[in-house]
């Protein structure tokens, strides 16, 4: 289960962008992070993911603290970001194979995962473009392939599906629900009212302030 108790964050010295945030996402559930721009939903996202420490409480999972984003891959929390990640210089099929090898997949069955994985996402014709041969939604859409090909305990996705049509948007939030039927906890932050109503929780954010108001 990842646990957020009594958090409270910012940048620096700056003030604080969220303050006493508490929620729990249990396996097998979908918590949804609502919230206009600048409301915080990035941060609170980068501090389940292990990369921005609270100035306050803690982000937990299976009632062990994050230290911070090493220990948080350790932990098995895996972060689609909102700005992709990928890597340039790689194709599309390289950019999950190399990040299910540097989690231990052994290479054969890295590549039948990458394989597998972008086929879910409609992707088998890309595979071995370069990433800046993509389009947006291509990118976003490998992103996506290679944080569900890690197959994490927790699945944190950032606006993923800010640059996709109709149909892929669809996709991508069925196969993040499909990640929750598998028995992973699943958070996924969007400013989309359409996808936010698809999900059984919701984290909204405002003022500094963050009110679950379902689930």
């Amino acid at each position: 289960m990842l646990a957020v108790q009594d958090v409270t964050l910012g940048y620096a010295d700056g003030p604080a962008v969220l303050g006493a945030v508490s929620v729990a996402v249990r396996p097998g559930q979908v918590l949804v992070v609502t919230g206009p721009s600048g409301a915080g939903k990035t941060t609170l996202l980068s501090a389940m993911a292990g990369l921005l420490p609270p100035r306050a409480g803690a982000v937990a999972v299976d009632g062990q603290r994050l230290r911070d984003r090493d220990h948080a891959v350790e932990r098995k929390v895996v972060l689609i970001p909102q700005d992709n990640g990928l890597a340039p210089i790689l194709t599309a099929a390289e950019n999950v194979h190399v990040a299910l090898v540097a989690s231990g997949v052994a290479p054969a069955q890295a590549r039948r995962l990458t394989a597998a994985t972008l086929d879910r996402l409609g992707l088998t014709p890309q595979a071995d473009q370069l990433v800046d041969e993509l389009s947006g939604g291509q990118q976003q859409r490998t992103a996506v392939a290679r944080g569900l090909a890690l197959r994490g305990a927790v699945v944190l996705a950032d606006e993923v599906t800010s640059e996709l049509d109709a149909g892929n948007r669809q996709r991508v939030l069925d196969l993040l629900h499909e990640e929750a039927r598998r028995g992973a906890a699943v958070v996924f932050a969007t400013h989309d009212p359409e996808v936010a109503a698809a999900c059984e929780a919701e984290l909204h954010l405002a003022d500094g302030a963050a009110v679950l108001r379902r689930g």
